[in-house]
């Protein structure tokens, strides 16, 4: 039985949220973190995935469930964490860009470590621009840097691809 309850547990559940959100919602499961066990991650992301899920951002299982599971993520809250200052970021044009576009929107008493840490992963990855935004104050700072930078992408001709909120 306990074979047998956990797997449903997880896929119902899965499939429970892709019916909420709809067809066109890509749906990624990020649970490894929280995982029960030595194999609780792995299976996790595998029953997400039964479940109807689009992703896990668990990299082992998507190289033991192949190619058709799409490894994804974003950044964790420790690297906003890590950046202190925008001077922290080197020149570059989604810098400047992002910079232009806050002082035109008269945004600049958002977090400076939380915008550097965004400046360089969209650097890093401008076609797949996901921000963790509520390392701080989601509406306040994270909301807006996340726009400042995506206006910045979408000067250079990249679509970011979205927010994530773990805890508000």
């Amino acid at each position: 039985l306990t074979l047998v309850n956990y797997p449903s547990l997880v896929t119902t559940n899965a499939a429970r949220f892709k019916l909420a959100a709809g067809p066109d919602k890509v749906l990624l499961e990020f649970g490894l973190r929280r995982a029960q066990g030595p194999d609780g991650g792995f299976s996790a992301s595998k029953y997400c995935i039964v479940g109807g899920f689009d992703g896990t951002s668990n990299v082992v299982a998507g190289m033991i469930l192949g190619d058709d599971v799409p490894v994804k993520g974003t950044h964790a809250h420790s690297f906003v964490q890590s950046f202190t200052s925008l001077d922290e970021v080197g020149e570059h044009k989604i810098k400047s860009d992002t910079l232009k576009h806050r002082d035109s929107l008269g945004w600049t008493d958002t977090h400076p470590g939380e915008l550097a840490a965004f400046i360089s992963y969209a650097v890093a990855f401008p076609d797949n621009f996901l921000a963790l935004i509520d390392t701080y104050d989601t509406l306040g700072s994270g909301l807006r840097n996340f726009v400042l930078v995506s206006l910045a992408l979408d000067d250079s001709g990249h679509k970011p691809a979205g927010i994530r909120l773990d805890s508000g």
